[in-house]
């Protein structure tokens, strides 16, 4: 499983001219791409090692661990917007077009990515989702900016 994390104040995803799903302040979006050999278990792992990447500087927030310099979201209980994306398994190797061969059908892929956001809910994250398989526009102000890619196996 793969995602690319960014640090974010604010993000949101919108279908159809329909705001399906957005997180204010700072939080975490998270792009989540699966390929066929994932499963819960590797869906769990990706979302805890999300949520706990020290990727904010703790001298921002008023809430934080003594002697902190970087804390986590979860240290800061800060919100995800997860948005489903195949494209991160695009095989560009050869030509200009990408094959798509390595990312899971939607009938593997979307249960996994459900599996994320419980899991960060679990955790006492609030999460918010873009719509699986739909034409999703996504907006966001990356703070740092931060982008991270994470795969988990």
């Amino acid at each position: 499983m793969r995602a690319v994390i960014q640090r974010v104040d604010g993000a949101s995803v919108v279908v159809a001219g329909e705001n399906v799903g957005s997180i204010e302040g700072p939080g975490l979006l998270m792009l989540v791409g699966v390929t066929h050999s994932d499963d819960e278990a590797i869906a769990r792992r990706l979302a805890q090692k999300a949520y706990d990447l020290r990727i904010f500087d703790a001298s921002r927030f008023a809430t934080t661990p003594e002697g902190a310099r970087e804390v986590s979201a979860s240290d800061l209980g800060l919100p995800v917007l997860v948005v489903s994306q195949f494209t991160l398994y695009a095989d560009t190797r050869k030509g200009r077009r990408p094959t798509w061969d390595a990312a899971a059908p939607g009938p593997v892929a979307e249960p996994l990515v459900d599996v994320v956001a419980d899991e960060l809910r679990s955790r006492g994250a609030e999460v918010a989702m873009g719509r699986f398989g739909a034409d999703m526009r996504v907006s966001l102000v990356n703070d740092g900016p931060t982008t991270i890619i994470v795969d988990v196996d």
